[in-house]
């Protein structure tokens, strides 16, 4: 049995698992994009940058189909709906800048895509849907000695969505963006205001493609805030988060 099935969440060196002649330059080209991300418009003053864009695993083929997007002001962008798993957006729809093209081709986001893909579980009668993809790319980012950058939500949650894995791009004079893996129980709440025995563990990626992933059902999770280290510039902890649910089919008599 996998880890994630067995304890609810696992963690991963895809760097390691997925290597091929030509990683490096892929990741390269991933860690550029990250650089001109644009800022979260729903947290402006919060040092968040995103974007995020949808897709489909097909089960039977293993391809992955890119959704379009929704065009407007010449932008474009997708559309993202969490229901009530967000506290600080609850029911509330958000469009994001959408991940450009160019990107959405490369040979190593859809290596991690379907890796993660396979790490997911599912009934037989599940698999004859695509099942939908979310990719967020997601850079947390200060200058300032003062502030600090915040995921959100900002607490231990859920995310209504069955699988979530966290893929960590680079992470530069940080101090914080510390995860924590806890029951869903302790969801709303900081890490340290639960009772130790109610958190699985807590812990930091620090390397490229270090990573996780959660059964929604299973646990609650959280990364805290980041602040700058001690040393010049930035601090920046960027990472890619991919989600996956199931087709939905409406039932007809209600």
């Amino acid at each position: 049995m996998s880890q994630l099935k067995d304890k609810g969440y696992a963690i991963y060196d895809y760097m390691d698992s997925l290597y091929y002649d030509g990683i490096e330059k892929d990741y390269e080209e991933i860690l550029n994009y990250f650089e001109n991300l644009p800022i979260d418009d729903y947290a402006p003053e919060l040092n968040r940058y995103r974007r995020y864009s949808r897709a489909l695993v097909l089960p039977t083929s293993g391809d992955i189909e890119w959704l379009p997007d929704v065009k407007r002001d010449g932008a474009e962008y997708a559309a993202y709906f969490q229901g009530k798993f967000n506290p600080e957006h609850p029911g509330s729809y958000r469009e994001f800048h959408s991940i450009d093209s160019h990107i959405r081709d490369n040979k190593l986001l859809k290596k991690i895509i379907m890796a993660n893909y396979e790490e997911t579980f599912w009934g037989e009668e599940d698999k004859i849907m695509p099942i939908h993809v979310g990719v967020h790319f997601v850079k947390l980012m200060v200058d300032n000695d003062e502030d600090k950058a915040v995921s959100s939500p900002d607490c231990l949650h859920q995310d209504g969505e069955p699988f979530t894995f966290a893929h960590l791009i680079e992470r530069k004079n940080v101090k914080g963006g510390t995860n924590a893996i806890g029951i869903p129980g302790v969801r709303g709440s900081q890490p340290d205001e639960v009772d130790q025995k109610d958190l699985h563990e807590i812990f930091e990626i620090s390397k490229p493609l270090e990573s996780y992933g959660v059964d929604d059902s299973a646990v609650s999770h959280y990364v805290g805030p980041v602040m700058k280290g001690s040393e010049e510039g930035a601090a920046v902890r960027s990472v890619i988060l991919i989600d996956y649910q199931l087709t939905v089919v409406a039932d007809m008599d209600e």
